[in-house]
């Protein structure tokens, strides 16, 4: 019987195993556009696009178009695999978007890298995510330590959009740039102005684990869970997702790549070695 998610694509190294899945290619890329899109509407280059509203409740779009769609694997060997697709011309995104996202394991742990791009005659937007959940040892987040190297917030509505608005986290609950537990702290949160090392990745810690992100990546999305139907499933593990645009980037341009035709754009994070991310079949929030 063929599994849910279709094909199972496994790689290992030394006492490290992952599987990539040809239903949205594991992991869950978000593209091409991370995060919420309010009313699923926005303008580009002149014209106004409309996409499907998936959060009927808070009329938005969410997390691109990729995430239900098959990928095929194009790179199979023990340690790696890359998976494949390309958008083609729809209502809401006329464009050609040819996109890449390889998983590998070496001895640093787990690297992923995503590439896009514009296989049309105009330029396109562009804004690429990924949608990662944190397992803590025994589902207890409360305790969990977390490091977040960010100064600042988004302040959003009650449809989780941007107001507008950014709050420097220093003196409120969202401050995680020192080691803290994560405690009662509810985070559907978007944070920005990040602090990165000297090698040029920014680095989240959920206890021992670590997550990384290069700077193609300008924001993070983390979230603790609470709003997820199944009360079973809530603040079981983090969300820490690498975005390289905030929520409704196509509606107000933030942070959106704009692709010519030909262009190209690649975006790599990582988890440190002997962490695994959780099943990404949480990712519908």
């Amino acid at each position: 019987m063929q599994p849910p998610t279709g094909q199972q694509y496994r790689i290992a190294h030394e006492r490290q195993e992952a599987v990539a899945v040809e239903l949205g290619a594991g992991g869950l890329p978000l593209l091409p556009w991370p995060n919420r899109l309010g009313d699923g509407r926005y303008q580009f280059d002149g014209e106004t696009h409309q996409v499907p509203i998936n959060r009927v409740g808070e009329r938005t779009a969410i997390h691109g178009l990729t995430r239900w769609i098959p990928w095929r694997a194009v790179e199979h060997t023990a340690s790696r695999v890359a998976l494949a697709t390309t958008l083609f011309p729809q209502p809401g995104y006329p464009f050609t978007l040819a996109l890449r996202v390889s998983y590998e394991l070496s001895g640093g742990g787990l690297t992923v890298e995503t590439a896009a791009r514009n296989d049309g005659g105009r330029a396109l937007p562009f804004g690429a995510g990924h949608h990662p959940y944190l397992a803590v040892p025994g589902g207890a987040l409360n305790q969990a330590t977390l490091v977040v190297p960010a100064t600042h917030r988004l302040l959003t509505d009650s449809r989780g959009l941007p107001t507008g608005s950014v709050e420097a986290v220093e003196g409120t609950p969202y401050d995680f740039r020192r080691p803290r537990p994560i405690g009662d702290v509810g985070l559907d949160t978007c944070y920005q102005g990040l602090i990165r090392d000297a090698d040029g990745l920014a680095r989240v810690r959920v206890d021992e684990a670590v997550l990384w992100i290069d700077g193609r990546y300008a924001y993070l999305q983390l979230y603790t869970g609470d709003t997820l139907p199944d009360p079973a499933e809530r603040r079981r593990g983090l969300a820490v997702e690498p975005m390289t645009c905030p929520p409704d980037a196509f509606r107000t341009g933030t942070g959106v790549i704009v692709l010519p035709p030909g262009g190209s754009v690649t975006a790599r994070w990582g988890l440190a070695a002997g962490v695994t991310p959780s099943s990404p079949r949480r990712a519908g929030r």
